[in-house]
């Protein structure tokens, strides 16, 4: 077997390696797979490749796939050994991966091939006639077997079992006939098999499924060669010229084109095989020669002579497999790396094994030191060391809550009192007009509702978060506020008693509960929000941190409790706060109070009187003392009392209105909310961890059969792209 092919023997040797290891089920190695119908001849074809002598008629090679490769080596001898599939399990692995035999030459071979198959199918545990205790009748376990030599060529085929159509009851199953198909798949869909295509002669081209399936995933025909057989059998000159027509690319033509063999009949005697043995290892077979003069006959001898018979076959194989070997080798080690980083990643984000409760507890505290450290990250506004929250705007926690705030408080502003104040401007006008800030009604809203926004829905807040807060907002924030006069005017007829020049105490406690009426929902509606913002970065952070679904549904299903009571502490705690300012007395130490009550009555002196100023030739102004008199002494008592309550309760409006928005930032958000003990931010923390109960820590974190067979899987593929790295070197 002449060696044609100027790849590397080295690199076919590591690509086997490479095989071996099962490197071939995670990224596409450069292969030569040999498919067909149990009937093509495949059998026939591969013992005349590769001389290994496959016993016709038994069946015994067709039930896995064989993997046969030749190496030039100074002593000449035979390995067989099994290589376990993807799947199998350590069990398994331990059965057939311990399996080897060894025979001096071809020869010895086929003298001992029958009981090396047997030996075979009884580690793989096929279902034989020798072995009739077998589980199954095909596997997806490889037999290998390397045939060593001074004369040996550099060459690696794979043949896969042959495709059936119909079952044999007690011997195959539908089952069988889908994993066989499946198999056949799974070697000729990866890009850098070349399929090697058996095709009887005798059969219709056209009808060939093998050629179709191939087809499937090689549309252009780039990387099939269909391999003629048979055509011995052939008596009709047309039969015979519809096989030259596709060796001359004529009909349905592939890029790597046909091949026409002849492989040793099943009625040749051993005689003659070990007559083509010997021959075979002197450089020429005298048997083959006999065979294949066929093709000095028309209409076979007007074909290219590199297209007919083995040995033009088995050259172009060896130049097919170095061309492949050579294009893909340089790629290898790039995709092995970057695979294994990929794999690494998917360990990382499933974490260490959790068997034990030690196991358990550390895979919990990790997870919710990452989530603290986000949460200090979020509210210091350091985003650019997360990027779990980078690139989200929804995620930035700390702006989003000074953000909304600002809103509040505009809102707040403008529409938080029941009636205007004199010399007041309408909302729609007043503090920069109505594009100072968006409604944080509508907001609410829209956060709330599904398909009015992107926040998501949290069915679990109802209880906390009420939706009569945002309608009865809404409703009163968007309302014109009334004018004030009249309605002061009105309490105070109402209230009137003996006192002389004055009012009653209550009047102002009931005047100031009037107008801060809307303090209450406008106050839960901003807790609302906050709410909203707050679960949802919960939630999302936990859904980054946390790769395994069933521990993400466990963990937020037990820490659901402790949050809604927090959220709810901080509802209440808003409610509170407004009460206090609403239901008692009015009453300020700020001096602003003050100051802006003697503006007030400054300014309903002097209104009046800029009217009836004066002015002297000299430009100056003056005032005339009757003038002044009139203006303070004609205005009616009732009137100045309705102005005297107007403008204290203006001056104290103010004042309590930004005590109590602060209040609600600094006590009910920051505190309860942000910062505080008992925020809801830090509630998952490693102190809580270590306060669980072992039936806990197994209930949130216990592995899933389906994590611990992930995590299996992804190891083994992590040792196997290791070992290719080192195999690639």
């Amino acid at each position: 077997m002449p060696d044609t092919t100027l790849t590397s023997p080295d690199r076919l040797r590591k690509i086997d390696q490479l095989r071996e290891k099962n490197v071939g089920t995670h990224m596409p190695l450069p292969q030569l797979v040999v498919v067909g119908d149990q009937s093509s001849g495949k059998s026939s074809l591969l013992e005349s490749l590769t001389g290994i002598p496959f016993p016709n008629g038994q069946g015994l090679c067709t039930r896995y796939a064989t993997q046969i490769t030749h190496r030039r080596e100074r002593e000449e001898e035979v390995v067989v050994s099994i290589i376990p599939g993807p799947d199998a399990s350590e069990e398994h692995r331990g059965e057939v991966g311990g399996y080897r035999r060894r025979v001096g030459s071809t020869g010895e071979l086929r003298k001992e091939f029958g009981s090396i198959l047997r030996e075979v199918n009884a580690h793989m545990g096929i279902k034989t006639h020798d072995n009739p205790h077998g589980t199954h009748t095909f596997s997806r376990d490889v037999l290998k077997i390397e045939k060593c030599g001074p004369h040996e060529g550099y060459l690696t085929v794979i043949d896969v079992p042959g495709i059936f159509r119909n079952t044999e009851e007690g011997v195959t199953t539908e089952s069988d006939k889908v994993m066989v198909l499946d198999m056949v798949r799974g070697y000729i869909e990866q890009e850098r098999t070349v399929i090697l295509a058996v095709l009887p002669s005798t059969v219709d081209i056209m009808t060939q499924e093998i050629l179709n399936l191939a087809e499937q995933y090689d549309k252009q025909g780039e990387r099939t060669l269909g391999v003629l057989t048979k055509p011995d059998l052939l008596v009709e000159r047309s039969t015979k010229a519809v096989v030259c027509d596709l060796v001359n690319g004529k009909k349905r033509p592939l890029n790597l084109g046909y091949y026409v063999v002849r492989n040793r009949g099943a009625d040749e005697d051993a005689s003659a095989k070990e007559e083509e043995e010997e021959g075979e290892n002197k450089a020429g077979s005298i048997t083959m020669w006999h065979r294949e003069k066929m093709f000095d006959e028309e209409p076979w001898c007007r074909l290219p002579r590199d297209r007919v018979g083995v040995a033009a076959l088995r050259e172009r194989l060896q130049d097919l497999l170095g061309h492949i070997t050579d294009k893909a080798f340089p790629k290898l080690r790039a995709e092995a790396r970057k695979m294994l980083a990929e794999c690494k990643r998917s360990l990382d984000q499933l974490g260490a094994s959790r068997d034990t409760p030690q196991h358990q507890q550390m895979y919990l505290s990790d997870m919710a030191a990452r989530f603290q450290q986000i949460v200090r990250g979020a509210l210091e506004a350091n985003y650019s060391s997360l990027p779990e929250i980078e690139e989200s705007d929804s995620l930035r926690l700390i702006t989003n809550v000074v953000n909304m705030t600002d809103r509040f408080n505009c809102e707040f502003i403008r529409k938080s009192h029941a009636y205007r104040f004199e010399n007041e401007e309408p909302p729609s006008k007043c503090h920069g007009g109505s594009g100072c800030c968006a409604s944080e009604a509508e907001n609410a809203k829209s956060w709330w509702h599904d398909g009015a926004s992107s926040r998501p829905k949290f069915p679990e807040l109802e209880s906390i978060i009420d939706m009569d807060w945002v309608e009865g907002e809404k409703a009163s924030a968007s309302s014109e506020t009334k004018d004030i006069m009249p309605w002061i005017s009105h309490m105070y007829s109402r209230s009137r008693g003996v006192d002389v020049g004055t009012f009653g105490p209550g009047l102002l406690s009931s005047a100031f509960r009037e107008q801060s009426q809307k303090w209450k929902p406008m106050a839960k509606l901003y807790l609302s929000n906050v709410v909203l913002v707050m679960h949802d970065f919960i939630v999302t952070i936990l859904g980054k941190i946390c790769a395994d679904g069933k521990v993400l549904d466990e963990l937020k299903s037990v820490l659901s409790d402790e949050l809604l009571r927090r959220y709810q502490a901080a509802m209440d705690k808003a409610v509170f706060l407004v009460d206090i300012e609403r239901e008692s007395k009015p009453y300020t130490l700020n001096v602003a109070f003050g100051a802006a009550l003697q503006g007030s009555r400054s300014s309903r002196i002097a209104a009046p009187l800029v009217q009836q100023c004066g002015e002297t030739p000299q430009g100056e102004k003056y005032f005339n003392l009757v003038d002044i008199r009139r203006v303070i002494e004609e205005k009616p008592n009732p009137q100045e009392v309705s102005e005297s309550i107007h403008d204290i309760l203006e001056a104290y409006y103010k004042v309590a209105r930004e005590r109590i928005v602060d209040n609600l930032f600094r006590q009910a958000v920051d505190h309860c909310l942000l910062t505080g003990p008992e925020s809801p931010l830090g509630l998952f923390s490693e102190k809580w961890v270590l306060g669980l109960e072992k039936q806990d820590l197994e209930s949130i974190v216990g592995e899933s059969r389906l994590v611990s067979s992930k995590r299996e899987q992804l190891t083994k593929k992590m040792q196997d792209l290791e070992s290719a790295l080192k195999i690639l070197r």
